[in-house]
């Protein structure tokens, strides 16, 4: 079967239940041989660590009253107590395709009795890169057996991948190239100095009550949250960086209430089912369409409201088109919050931050300053220089009375040094029209990203 749906619909109950189904209806578990490989009769394969664990936590939530064994596996973490739990014989095995195999070649496990194979956020693992290692898992299993691929999105080209490895599927698909209607959306057209005020400001909107901001890179998220912690926000970041103890103490955090801002990368856009998330902010647009989807479905989860929120700047023209062909609608135009670029103090973070290309950019800056202030400099003091030579041109003819020759040579050098002192003043006026026209710099560039906003 291959199931479509949108995020926040309950996918993962959708094959949970008939797996624990089965496990009820086979009865007492059976005596296995001390020195039996495990050999699980369910397999599920999710693409990152922390969806891995989040369906195991469903699993165990959903079997509490089961016979139900079951264990997780992934990498970043040690595998000898994954190793013991494989030992106890689990009925399923939540796993992620790296450690799943290392773990079969050790002979750790076998699944050569599996009956149910799940893949989760399918079409994530093929562009991942995961197909190779799905192909290997897939070559090792019965060839009798059910097979359910499940996903939030599954792009054309993607679909005969799924198709190879499928046979005469039922496919069920419930509107999921639209995100749920329960999603406020708004597209703010920003120049990216001006990302950080803003988002400022919209913590600071009615109903707030918690935030994921996705980021491009793992150094941009956690320079993001790092910047947010010192202007006051409970902010933890979530990236690929971090070990899968950090990881762990993020997520908690999140879902504790211990942080009210998750700093992440795409890393958190699949799967992760936090409870009423109020707000999702694309501080950095996605790299496709597709996972403009899994981002903001972060929000607005079993009918509960949401609210979207993307950054664009004028390079992001292109992806905010195809992000609206994708949802078949445009996205709403949102107007900037009065006073949302005039924040001094989140100015100051972004000039004073260590690594940040703000500073750069201040440097350049005050580069930029102590250029002109030469420049006026010099103007004055040529001017003055003018005045002094043609005072004293003036000065010498008073003082001269060798007769007529005398005085017109003082007057010729007094008009000689006349043009020179207008060449002064004409330069210093030409500096303070540059400094007013660098000074309303900043106010055009504001007029030009907000008629972007209108352009796209």
């Amino acid at each position: 079967m291959l199931g479509l749906a949108q995020t926040g619909t309950g996918k993962t109950a959708a094959f949970a239940l008939p797996i624990l189904e089965r496990i009820i209806a086979r009865g007492p578990r059976p005596k296995y041989a001390p020195r039996a490989a495990p050999a699980p009769t369910s397999l599920i394969v999710a693409p990152t660590r922390e969806l891995a664990s989040q369906i195991h936590a469903e699993l165990q939530r959903l079997g509490k009253y089961t016979p139900l064994v079951s264990t997780v596996i992934f990498g970043g973490v040690g595998q000898a107590p994954q190793v013991r739990a494989l030992s106890q014989h689990p009925d399923v095995v939540v796993a992620c395709p790296g450690r799943l195999l290392d773990l079969i070649e050790q002979g750790c496990l076998t699944l050569s009795s599996v009956e149910t194979l799940v893949l989760d956020e399918a079409d994530h693992m093929f562009d991942m890169g995961f197909l190779p290692s799905i192909r290997r898992i897939v070559a090792k299993l019965p060839k009798r057996r059910q097979n359910l691929f499940f996903s939030a999105t599954m792009p054309r080209e993607l679909r005969k991948l799924a198709d190879d490895l499928l046979n005469n599927p039922a496919v069920v698909e419930l509107a999921h190239s639209r995100p749920p209607e329960t999603i406020e959306h708004g597209v703010y057209a920003v120049q990216e100095a001006e990302k950080l005020p803003l988002l400022q400001r919209l913590f600071a909107e009615d109903g707030f009550r918690s935030a994921i901001v996705f980021l491009r890179t793992k150094h941009r998220a956690k320079k993001l949250a790092q910047q947010l912690e010192r202007l006051g926000h409970r902010a933890v970041a979530l990236q690929g960086n971090l070990s899968q103890s950090q990881r762990e103490k993020a997520m908690g955090g999140f879902r504790a209430g211990t942080y009210d801002v998750l700093v992440a990368t795409d890393i958190a856009a699949r799967g992760i089912d936090v409870a009423a998330v109020s707000h999702v902010v694309n501080f950095d647009l996605p790299m496709t369409a597709e996972a403009y989807t899994h981002r903001i479905g972060r929000t607005g989860r079993s009918e509960l409201t949401g609210r979207a929120y993307s950054f664009a700047t004028p390079q992001d023209r292109e992806m905010i088109r195809a992000i609206e062909k994708l949802l078949g609608a445009p996205l709403p135009r949102a107007a900037l919050p009065p006073g949302a670029v005039e924040g001094k103090l989140e100015r100051a973070v972004l000039e004073t931050d260590g690594r940040s290309d703000g500073r750069d950019g201040g440097r350049r800056g005050q580069s930029r300053s102590r250029t002109q202030g030469r420049s006026r400099d010099g103007g004055r003091d040529a001017g003055r220089g003018a005045a002094k030579s043609a005072s004293g041109a003036q000065t010498r003819s008073v003082a001269s009375s060798g007769g007529a020759t005398g005085s017109g040579r003082a007057a010729a050098s007094a008009n000689r040094a006349a043009p020179a002192a207008k060449a002064a003043t004409a330069s210093t006026r030409a500096t303070r029209s540059a400094g007013r026209s660098a000074s309303a710099a900043p106010q055009r560039s504001r007029e030009s990203s907000q008629g972007f906003g209108a352009g796209v």
